[in-house]
């Protein structure tokens, strides 16, 4: 699912709407919540805190080394911290 902020930066970039980018982002993190709930309520939580501080931390990360690899840091990030709380079993 962390590949969402991937296809959100994406979908805000290629059509100039930054809500599109949003839109993508709370869709992704909807189906992620819905599959991390599984895990119990501080998996969910933490998993939606972590995915919610990559898209923040994403934006002054760009102007230290550029949008697409903060974007794709964020991203590696997030999923390696989802692989390793919800998804390695």
């Amino acid at each position: 699912m962390a590949a969402l902020l991937v296809a959100g930066y994406g979908a805000a970039r290629a059509t100039g709407v930054r809500p599109l980018g949003g839109v993508v982002l709370l869709a992704g993190l909807a189906v992620a919540a819905h599959d991390w709930q599984r895990k119990g309520p501080v998996v969910l939580a933490g998993l939606t805190a972590a995915y919610l501080a990559a898209f923040g931390l994403s934006h002054p990360l760009a102007k230290k080394i550029g949008a697409w690899p903060s974007v794709l840091t964020v991203t590696a990030a997030d999923a390696a911290l989802t692989w390793a709380v919800a998804d390695r079993d």
